[in-house]
């Protein structure tokens, strides 16, 4: 038996070149869209390119352009929806106008982040779309150098002050507040929030926290606490929540404490998912003996029993403005004021009064 291991070989610049009858460095222009060609070269060599089924060297294009039409895009948890639902919007804008998306998870990890921003830089990537995981500017040299090497960086999610970035995100202290005030004037006292965010030791102020989310979060909390008169327990505040057996561990020690809580709000949907899932194994039932919100509203969060209140953002929207600007600045085109993003506290049938 006769093996044929002969390939078809691909169609080269200059087979183009040959069949539109122009010269190799005429081709190499009209079809990397740098220089200029004549309207007559341009047509001629797209219709040979189309006829030989050309396929473009990207590598060798993005040196000769500069451009790789590509965006990269660092999340730090790709299993959680919230982060989904933003690469979705990014994506959609990034199609239409062109560009590819290459994403990176960051585990939430400084190194591996760094590791990811290396590869995306090797990659020739225009720009980066990244929700940092740290807001230390001395924790971010890695991104200080995208821009040094003259690629583009928006900050999704979390700002970093000094960076001279800017940030497509929402500010959560009102939505927190509003929800925080919900569970107050329901009765509730001790009220806990639990975050995978990485906290050394016990909460002590929101100064710890950096410019994030979760500082926004704990100071709306902290606003309704002060506006009904009621003192805020710091130890509530509950943080590395990154796994099922770190969730099982915080709630075994919120339930196994003397004050234990009465209500619980979780940082993001995968969160709820376990939270639910560890108050349920000790009979606890929502709202009859434990009230709770969660950041963030996918249906599910409806059609639940009870549904669920929740503080919902637009995450899509915000992930198609990120990919929107980023384009705008590598296009040198004007992208306009940045949108009034905001977040809304949701109340349906997860909180009980007391």
């Amino acid at each position: 038996m006769t093996i044929n291991s002969s390939r078809i070989k691909a169609p080269t610049v200059a087979d183009v070149a040959r069949q539109a009858k122009v010269s190799k460095a005429q081709a190499a222009r009209a079809l990397g869209g740098y220089g200029s060609v004549s309207e007559d070269v341009l047509t001629r060599v797209m219709a040979a390119a189309q006829s030989l089924a050309y396929r473009p060297n990207e590598l060798a294009r993005s040196m000769n352009t500069g451009r790789s039409n590509t965006l990269g895009v660092i999340v730090g948890d790709i299993e959680n929806p919230h982060f989904g639902l933003a690469l979705r919007g990014i994506s959609d804008v990034a199609r239409q106008a062109g560009y590819h998306v290459l994403l990176s998870n960051s585990d939430e990890t400084l190194r591996v982040e760094q590791d990811a921003v290396r590869v995306m830089l090797e990659k020739q990537v225009d720009g980066v779309i990244i929700a940092p995981c740290s807001s230390r500017v001395e924790d971010n040299l890695h991104l200080q150098q995208i821009v040094a090497d003259g690629r583009v960086l928006k900050l999704f999610d979390r700002a970093i002050p000094d960076l001279g970035v800017e940030t497509i995100g929402i500010d959560f202290t009102p939505s927190s507040r509003e929800a925080t005030l919900a569970l107050l004037d329901a009765g509730h006292r001790r009220i806990s929030y639990i975050t995978s965010m990485p906290l050394e030791g016990i909460y002590n102020s929101t100064k710890g926290l950096g410019v994030t989310p979760v500082a926004q979060r704990v100071a709306g909390m902290e606003q309704a606490f002060a506006q009904r008169n009621v003192p805020f327990d710091p130890l509530m505040i509950k943080g590395n929540a990154s796994s099922e057996a770190a969730i099982c561990a915080i709630i075994d020690a919120l339930f196994n404490s003397q004050t234990s809580p009465t209500a619980l709000i979780a940082s993001d949907s995968l969160i709820a998912m376990s939270v639910l899932r560890e108050v349920g194994h000790r009979g606890l039932r929502v709202p009859e003996s434990l009230s709770f919100v969660m950041f963030d509203n996918f249906p599910w969060t409806e059609i639940v029993s009870p549904p669920l209140s929740v503080i919902a953002q637009p995450v899509y929207e915000m992930g198609r403005e990120a990919a929107r600007r980023i384009i705008c600045e590598l296009r040198e085109e004007e992208a306009g004021p940045m949108p009034d993003f905001s977040a809304q506290f949701i109340q349906r049938l997860s909180i009980g009064r007391i």
